[in-house]
């Protein structure tokens, strides 16, 4: 099933899905319910509660090692919690692997997400809608909608591996959108972006959710796009939930300042209301 959506860009809403207890529509929130994860006797999440509703963006912030990629991996299937549980439209996703969360709308990009260097830009994207079961003429066609949408219509015969970095990230977003979601994970888009570069992509994912109709999480380091792109924050600070708010809490929040910011607290500080 097709379903055309504000912005010109046609989406898949996929008539099935293979999630157990998971039923149409798309569910309406993801939650984390007091989750915690051990690795042996190391706590890498404790009791954490976070909410992703669709429509809005939350953004995920915490110094290195707080947490953030295994609280990720939890809402995504790649980890199962010690404790807890995690809840799409209210239902129990114990026993779910990566793929029953894909085909439940939750999608994610990664960190070191990598392209295929020798396919063509658009053949990148082409290769999420064959994994669909997808006819290779459809696939195409989304693809370079989205490409279009991205503003990357003019690179979409180029090799892969001839992109410049901050392109590659924007082809990474457009392979997890294509998948449909109803919730999209966001593993630091903008490392290694200038300002301006992260600025763009800033206005590009606060125009998301209304033309995608999705629920986005900005993990991020950023903390100018993260002032100027997301509505909510929640804070991690070894494992543990230190502060949930707006930006203009959060930035104000003297934990936050404190555990995340360090010493640098008050330059950080300033980049922060800056971006706000």
């Amino acid at each position: 099933m097709i379903t055309a959506y504000a912005g010109g860009v046609e989406m898949i809403t996929r008539p099935s899905r293979t999630a157990p207890g998971v039923d149409q529509p798309l569910a309406a929130s993801l939650r984390a319910e007091n989750i915690s994860v051990r690795f042996g006797g190391l706590a890498a999440i404790s009791e954490v509660t976070l909410a992703l509703e669709r429509g809005h963006i939350l953004g995920l912030i915490g110094p290195n090692g707080a947490g953030k990629t295994t609280l990720v991996n939890c809402l995504t299937g790649f980890q199962a919690p010690t404790h807890g549980r995690v809840l799409l439209a209210d239902a129990p996703t114990l026993g779910w692997t990566a793929e029953h969360f894909r085909r439940a709308g939750v999608a994610r990009t990664f960190q070191a997400g990598r392209l295929f260097k020798a396919l063509s830009v658009v053949e990148n994207i082409e290769v999420t809608g064959a994994g669909l079961g997808l006819s290779r003429r459809r696939a195409r066609s989304l693809a370079l909608e989205l490409l279009a949408w991205l503003k990357l219509d003019d690179k979409a015969e180029t090799l892969a591996g001839a992109l410049a970095y901050t392109d590659e990230r924007r082809v990474g977003i457009a392979r997890a959108l294509l998948l449909g979601p109803a919730f999209l994970l966001l593993d630091e888009p903008a490392a290694g972006m200038s300002d301006a570069e992260s600025d763009e992509l800033s206005s590009l994912v606060k125009a998301i959710p209304k033309t995608f109709e999705c629920g986005v999480l900005l993990i991020e380091h950023n903390m100018r796009m993260v002032m100027d792109t997301c509505e909510m924050i929640h804070v991690l600070d070894s494992g543990r939930t230190i502060a949930e708010g707006t930006p203009a809490q959060i930035q104000k929040n003297k934990a936050v300042i404190a555990s995340y910011l360090g010493g640098e607290g008050e330059k950080q500080l300033e980049i922060m209301e800056e971006g706000h």
